[in-house]
């Protein structure tokens, strides 16, 4: 949405079976083999279900047509049984009939961008620093807070997650740290290697679009203290004063294509292969970003939003990335804080448990000042920039340049009231943003449209993500009802990946594409113009990402107690779209629904 230089032999994890990972004995490996694994729903359903949710969004006509479709697709001894079949026989022989499908499709084989079309950011609160000191200070606590929270990765203490009473899949914990997206040709892998035999002991840090590699363990695997990493912050920043000339990283937001291209270029030099590989091998990458032009507050929070998505262009932080590495925190100068990451390995939920623990552990109090051993320098990662690449970095700052011209992205921090109006009349506070979502698009477009909430399959081994269809018959009978005077998805039975299933099925049984997947209808059911996630966090912060068609909409949102954080992205290209004018109608939205349950306390939406 989502081959290797180095001589280090590493599977990429999307076609690494966990249990190879894992020592025998692991708790990690205990705990995973005990989950359920992901079913198969019954065809009949999840075709009933596919017609239930095209109705409010596809004319009577196509309606009719596509009924016809399912009905021939479903006779007995018929294609659709061939490919159930096959799918179950997969389901049998596979830990998750879904996951390597899916890391494959909706990822690496996307062709388009990881910025802004993959890859989301996250904006924390903004801290109070506003100079070098501060900056390091704090740059310095949060590695040391990351590396804390990879101690319970590497011991396996992790808490396991719950789910209305059920245990989680924590396998995309372990994929986060020391892992890193590598271009390909036609398809890119990732590569991790937290279980290699010389497991990293290093992070990247960027300053000045100046890499480098910092370990930040002694040498008897005791980590550094963040006093001694705030040195060695302090002799990163001091030799690399001037900015470099050639924001090698750049690179790696371009189209997927012609970023694999450059990336052979690049690694046939051996001096850039191994700075290369010290990237992808580090544990994550820490942004030091040189502060942003200042604005208003209003302005300011969807500017962060954008340096955290993309870096501001060529001429702000974006060199400053490696948008491959599959976590990288971002601190300016200037307080703004945040990260973006690369969505193959994980979805929102870890990364943020990783984020709230991190903030709670910058607010500890340093208890014991840290002996001041000599620490050596870290090593500043040399690139020889030849004509060819540097032509490649012009050309991806001027594609990265249109890109982020185009991104239209706004904050919305709703003080309205949070999780506590919804829950206190017996609703779910996720449902009633979903329903204020539906008006909103209904009042601007005056029509629904197909909707894409991510779903969680972690209760089920190797679980990523299934759709809740948000717009239904019954949602667009209240949105209409609104302005007249006068869910399945997490028990892995939703359709959307089994329609999905069924599809790729035929590509690799090699029958021809059955009717029912080149039909208008499923062209519009799969073009989810208001795609959208909750990321609740402990953390005041608000996640976002870019639309997944040109004229649909982003919209993330962090339900607090009191108070809703809302991003919303759309493309400026697109005449019939505005962030700002969605963000406006949600807001109304909501008060408007409060209203209604307000002055009907008997109603329930």
């Amino acid at each position: 949405m989502l081959a290797f230089a180095a001589r280090t032999v590493v599977k990429p994890l999307g076609f690494l079976k966990p249990s190879s990972m894992m020592t025998v004995s692991s708790r990690f490996k205990t705990h995973q083999d005990s989950l359920p694994r992901l079913p198969v729903p019954p065809l009949q359903q999840t075709l009933d279900h596919y017609l239930k949710a095209l109705q409010p969004i596809v004319s009577e006509e196509e309606w009719a047509q596509t009924k016809q479709l399912v009905e021939e697709f479903q006779t007995a001894g018929g294609v659709g049984e061939r490919l159930q079949k096959g799918l179950e026989r997969r389901a049998r022989k596979m830990e998750n009939w879904l996951s390597d499908w899916w890391l494959k499709t909706a990822y690496l084989q996307y062709r388009q961008p990881v910025v802004i079309y993959s890859s989301p950011g996250l904006v924390l609160p903004r801290q109070d620093f506003v100079d070098r000191q501060g900056q390091l200070r704090f740059a310095a606590k949060l590695i040391e807070g990351v590396l804390d929270f990879k101690a319970r990765i590497d011991h396996e203490t992790l808490p396991v997650e719950y789910l209305g009473g059920k245990p989680l899949c924590m396998n995309q914990y372990y994929q986060i740290l020391s892992s890193c997206r590598v271009p390909g040709p036609k398809q890119d892998s990732v590569t991790s290697f937290s279980k290699t035999k010389k497991p990293p002991m290093h992070v990247t840090v960027v300053h000045n679009y100046q890499f480098f590699e910092l370990d930040v363990y002694h040498s008897d695997g005791t980590p550094l203290t963040s006093d001694q990493i705030f040195m060695q912050l302090e002799k990163i920043w001091n030799s690399s004063l001037q900015t470099n000339k050639e924001p090698v990283g750049i690179l790696t937001s371009n189209h997927r294509n012609s970023w694999a291209k450059a990336y052979s270029t690049l690694i046939k030099d051996k001096v850039n292969r191994e700075s290369v590989h010290s990237i992808q091998k580090s544990i994550f990458t820490v942004c030091l970003d040189a502060p942003m032009p200042r604005v208003s507050e209003d302005v300011r929070r969807s500017q962060v939003a954008g340096q955290m998505l993309h870096g501001g262009g060529s001429e702000l932080n974006s060199g400053n990335r490696w948008f491959d590495k599959t976590l990288q925190f971002i601190v300016a100068e200037d307080g703004s804080c945040g990260l973006v990451y690369e969505h193959a390995a994980a979805e929102g939920p870890p990364i943020v448990t990783l984020v709230d623990h991190v903030i709670e552990f910058t607010k500890k109090p340093e208890l014991v000042r840290s002996p001041m051993v000599p620490l050596p320098m870290p090593k500043k990662l040399r690139f020889n920039i030849t004509p060819e690449i540097k032509s490649d970095i012009e050309k991806a700052k001027q594609n990265l340049s249109i890109m982020i011209q185009d991104l239209d992205i706004t904050m919305l921090m709703f003080h309205h009231f949070g999780k506590d109006f919804p829950k206190s009349e017996k609703l779910s506070p996720d449902s009633f943003i979903q329903m204020a979502l539906q008006l909103a698009y209904y009042r601007i477009y005056g029509q629904a449209c197909a909707t894409y909430e991510s779903a969680s399959l972690r209760m089920f081994h190797l679980g990523r993500t299934d759709t809740i269809r948000s717009a239904s018959m019954d949602s667009l009978t209240f949105v209409k009802a609104m302005d007249n005077p006068d869910v399945t998805a997490i028990r892995g039975e939703a359709f959307d990946r089994h329609l999905l299933g069924l599809k790729l099925q035929a590509i690799e049984d090699l029958v021809s594409m059955p009717d029912i997947f080149m039909d208008t209808s499923y062209a519009i059911a799969m073009h989810f113009n208001l795609s959208t996630s909750q990321v609740p966090a402990k953390t005041d912060c608000v996640m976002f990402f870019g639309p997944v068609v040109p004229d649909g909409y982003g919209v993330c949102y962090n339900p607090m107690e009191a108070h809703i954080n809302f991003s919303v992205s759309a493309y400026n290209s697109c005449a019939e779209t505005n962030a700002v004018r969605l963000a406006h109608y949600l807001e109304k939205a909501l008060l408007d629904m409060r209203a209604l349950l307000q002055s009907h306390p008997q109603a329930k939406l």
